[in-house]
């Protein structure tokens, strides 16, 4: 299983990592995602943090800590 994390930065701007045929894609804003004590778990049940593929699936990624790692370095890039 592949997993896609795209960071929305702006209008046709995003930080992904992963590949383009991930089984899963995860997105968020960037103000979202850099907002103090983000949990893309929370993000998700709120409709926040959008996410494609098998539901099961992406709420395995999402209690891993996983996706957290992945957004974290995502917003940190500069």
């Amino acid at each position: 299983m592949s997993v896609q994390y795209r960071v929305v930065v702006a209008k046709k701007d995003e930080r992904v990592d992963g590949p383009d045929d991930a089984d899963i894609v995860v997105t968020v804003p960037i103000a979202d995602a850099s907002a103090e004590g983000f949990d893309p778990t929370v993000a998700y049940m709120r409709g926040v943090l959008k996410a494609s593929g098998h539901s099961g699936k992406v709420l395995d990624v999402l209690e891993s800590g996983a996706a957290a790692d992945a957004i974290g370095r995502l917003v940190a890039e500069a």
